[in-house]
């Protein structure tokens, strides 16, 4: 009965009806030449097949709900492919927007903790000869970067392979956390040793945060973010949209500016939320405040979490594109100067600060009365940069769903992938209206950013 890592356990902790806690991906995929009408059939079916299973699709919590299930695993060894593996027609006529109600729906409904925690999804009927598929785990199995990374290696830059074996079934049964080197290099006394000295230096780490922060302002901390229309009680169902960018107008922008690419997602993300805000007559007078997850992973794993979080500025009081950037820019800078030198352990225990309101908020009423410690929150996923292939068929695009929160409506996740950047936005169906115009408000906010930095 092995004990999950805090980090994985908080997920099924937090988890209720109304706070779904898996995350998704969406996957556009062409179809192959020669292709038939029973194509994506035939698929479906050679995929129920394929009886090895990796052993993180086979983990389960251990008991019911609300028992030690919350903080062990086992391990299902009368797993249903039927179940999680499925097959869905899209109404007619097939379009992405048929595609994207399928998925909202699809991703608003809980994981069953009876089971391993995830569903895999294909969907047939899809316009411009194309079919789709839609990935589902728990979070307390993969963040985005592992989740990216095992899709990544279950697919082939050579369109003439036809090997390609899902994500939850290896090309050669193997254990995917680690590998026989590592295992016989694992020394448990070390191991404590690194955990007593880490914890022993989270005082000084607190200190250091709290007396930059306070002193010499340089970091955006909680409790600073607005009151906003996404700081609210949530449902259980939700809504989603996507499209991609040509990172090529990204790197222009900033080339010209000399910020980073993720700086120049966020003004994007920023110019977007203000134009839609004020379309709304909900924009607060004080700039809202992303947090900012970044990935503290150092290996080359699936499985498990490994994250901190930043929290930046966006800037949102600010009429010029061009002076939105350069404060974004200054806070995430600030923001990663305060995490250097830390020990992962440091940075994540530090990075839980600003969650404590999120756990506070899931008490019934205690939203209404808890201050926010930031709006919305923004990730960014490094993503393939070659096109992959599935047995020929090309992934045209893949577009992240993610998890809102109580407290938290909207959540915008991002990964690049083959020359394009790929925004995935996740909202409650309820308190937040319209999702679909971001994407529109995105492009202009782009637009504008490039002619800021034109002149």
């Amino acid at each position: 009965m092995p004990m999950m890592p805090v980090t994985d356990s908080m997920f099924l902790i937090a988890e209720t009806r109304e706070h779904p806690m898996h995350v998704g991906g969406l996957q556009l995929f062409e179809l192959p030449d020669g292709a038939g009408p029973d194509y994506v059939n035939d698929f479906h079916r050679q995929l129920l097949s394929l009886a090895d299973v990796r052993p993180l699709f086979r983990r389960r919590p251990r008991g019911p709900v609300g028992t030690v299930g919350q903080f062990a695993s086992s391990n299902d060894d009368q797993l249903d492919l039927e179940y999680h593996v499925r097959l869905s027609g899209l109404p007619k006529p097939g379009r992405v927007r048929e595609l994207l109600e399928l998925t909202s729906r699809l991703h608003g409904y809980l994981l069953d903790r009876h089971r391993p925690l995830w569903e895999f999804t294909m969907m047939d009927g899809l316009q411009g000869n194309r079919f789709a598929t839609y990935t589902k785990v728990h979070h307390s199995l993969l963040d985005g970067v592992s989740a990216l990374r095992l899709m990544q290696a279950s697919l082939s830059e050579d369109p003439s392979d036809m090997s390609v074996r899902p994500p939850w079934s290896p090309r050669v049964r193997t254990d995917v956390f680690t590998s026989k080197k590592e295992s016989e290099a694992f020394d448990p006394v070390r191991a404590v040793q690194d955990v007593v000295k880490g914890v022993r230096g989270l005082g000084s780490a607190a200190t250091r945060l709290v007396n930059e922060a306070f002193r010499e302002q340089s970091a955006t901390l909680s409790f600073q973010a607005p009151r906003s229309m996404f700081n609210v009680a949530i449902t259980g169902a939700r809504r989603f949209a996507a499209q991609g960018w040509p990172l090529d107008r990204i790197k222009v922008v900033t080339r010209a500016s000399g910020a980073t690419l993720n700086d120049v997602m966020l003004a994007m993300c920023a110019g977007a939320l203000r134009k839609y805000m004020l379309d709304l007559g909900a924009l607060p007078e004080k700039p809202l405040v992303a947090a900012v997850p970044v990935s503290l992973r150092t290996d080359k794993s699936f499985g498990g979490n490994a994250i901190g979080l930043i929290l930046c500025n966006l800037a949102t009081t600010e009429a010029d594109a061009g002076e939105r950037l350069a404060t974004i820019h200054d806070s995430m800078l600030k923001g990663k100067a305060i995490y250097h030198g830390m020990s992962r352990l440091q940075i994540t225990a530090l990075s839980a600060l600003p969650l404590i309101p999120l756990a506070i908020g899931m008490i019934p009423g205690m939203v209404r009365v808890t201050p926010p410690a930031f709006n919305v929150l923004i990730s960014n996923v490094p993503g393939p940069r070659k096109p992959l292939y599935w047995n020929g068929a090309r992934m045209q695009g893949v577009y992240p769903l993610s998890i809102p929160y109580e407290g938290q409506a909207l959540n915008i996740t991002v990964t690049s992938y083959a020359g394009n950047l790929e925004f995935g936005l996740t909202g409650c169906r309820r308190t937040v209206p319209h999702l679909q115009r971001l994407l529109g408000f995105l492009e202009e906010s782009l637009v504008e950013l490039e002619k800021a930095v034109s002149y």
